[in-house]
């Protein structure tokens, strides 16, 4: 089975399904923010959290330590991170399209072309620049009433107060940052040329079969 993409291009492909994973992984996993409320661990990410107050019998507060998604989209803390949500999400659905066709190519030959390649170099520099806005959204949202609930009333935009960042954070940050500088510029050289033996023989193929169409007519 012969690839259509040449050495480079096959660390290419590997990469990009690498960024692509992770940084979908981190867009889905709930540790982007980590912080205590009530004596209990608390973490965020742009649409889900883990361990959550509720009423309890005499109106006090208990905390129930589950993960899970906010029940809507408008439930979503702030206006920022509503926005992260939705440019973070089409930047990895956008990676993880360009790697699985790149993981196509090394298993088909003549998918991917230099031009392709190329082409989809442009579509990851997007992918991972929309994560990266993304990112650079996420700290607009800290001065929200549910942020400060647990960081303290310290905490505004671009001050956590006394909480922090998760390693989710950095690793959809770094999924970006790969994205849009390793996989763009192995991608200039992940495709093959078409050989000139093929297309001349495919030029052939196509004369041969319109000549051979009057004779056919001028039989009785």
């Amino acid at each position: 089975m012969r690839s259509s993409l040449t050495l480079v291009g096959t660390l290419w492909a590997v990469l990009s399904l690498v960024t692509a994973v992770a940084s979908s992984a981190s867009y889905f996993l709930p540790y982007w923010l980590f912080g205590l409320q009530l004596g209990k661990p608390v973490s965020f990410s742009t649409f889900r959290r883990c361990n959550y107050p509720v009423r309890g019998e005499g109106h006090s507060l208990i905390m129930v330590e589950e993960c899970g998604r906010y029940a809507s989209f408008s439930a979503i803390p702030s206006l920022a991170w509503q926005m992260c949500t939705v440019v973070t999400g089409a930047g990895c659905a956008l990676l993880l399209l360009v790697a699985l066709a790149a993981v196509l190519g090394c298993c088909m030959e003549e998918l991917i072309s230099r031009m392709m390649g190329r082409c989809m170099g442009a579509a990851q520099f997007v992918g991972g620049l929309l994560i990266g806005s993304g990112c650079a959204l996420y700290p607009l949202g800290w001065n929200s009433p549910e942020i400060m609930q647990t960081c303290g009333n310290a905490s505004n935009q671009f001050q956590l107060g006394t909480c922090q960042l998760g390693w989710a954070y950095y690793c959809a940050g770094g999924g970006a940052a790969a994205a849009m500088l390793i996989c763009t510029w192995l991608s200039c050289f992940a495709g093959r040329d078409p050989k000139p033996v093929l297309l001349v023989e495919s030029i052939m193929r196509d004369s041969n079969s319109y000549a051979m169409e009057p004779d056919h007519c001028l039989q009785p």
